[in-house]
């Protein structure tokens, strides 16, 4: 029985000091998706807790914070994502060459480091990124509700 506990214990423990430490990484990164054409712009930037979202260019950046459930999600989104593959990504379509859907781009900024995705098609994102860019792009959405 002593044995049986302790054994779940250490399951929680370690389970406890992994979402520590990917709360800790998320806290050092900057998320930065932008999307544009000549009648389209977003810009959302995502750091500790908070979103900051530009849907327009004559408008003000609105700031808002995260909430923890969102957060969590967010958090478990960045630790799926490899950082030095992002660069080698490609688009898995080109409608962005004929206007056909605004130029986007994700940029996340970590520990002195900057990697950044090729250009691909606002709301077709690399499957590699897929989840996360959804993600980031539901607080644009929430903005606009607010």
């Amino acid at each position: 029985m002593k044995v049986l506990a302790l054994f779940l214990l250490t399951i929680f423990l370690n389970k406890g000091c992994c979402e520590g430490d990917a709360q800790k990484k998320m806290q050092k990164a900057q998320l930065i998706y932008t999307a544009t054409s000549r009648g389209f712009f977003r810009e959302i930037i995502i750091k500790n807790k908070e979103v900051s979202v530009q849907s327009n260019r004559k408008e003000n950046i609105v700031t808002t914070k995260i909430n923890d459930t969102d957060w969590k999600e967010l958090i478990h989104l960045f630790n799926e994502v490899h950082l030095e593959t992002i660069k080698d990504l490609k688009s898995p379509t080109e409608k962005r060459f004929y206007d056909g859907a605004a130029i986007a781009q994700l940029k996340i900024v970590f520990e002195g480091n900057t990697y950044e995705s090729q250009s691909f098609d606002h709301g077709y994102p690399p499957e590699a990124l897929q989840t996360l860019v959804t993600k980031i792009n539901s607080f644009a959405k929430q903005n606009n509700e607010n």
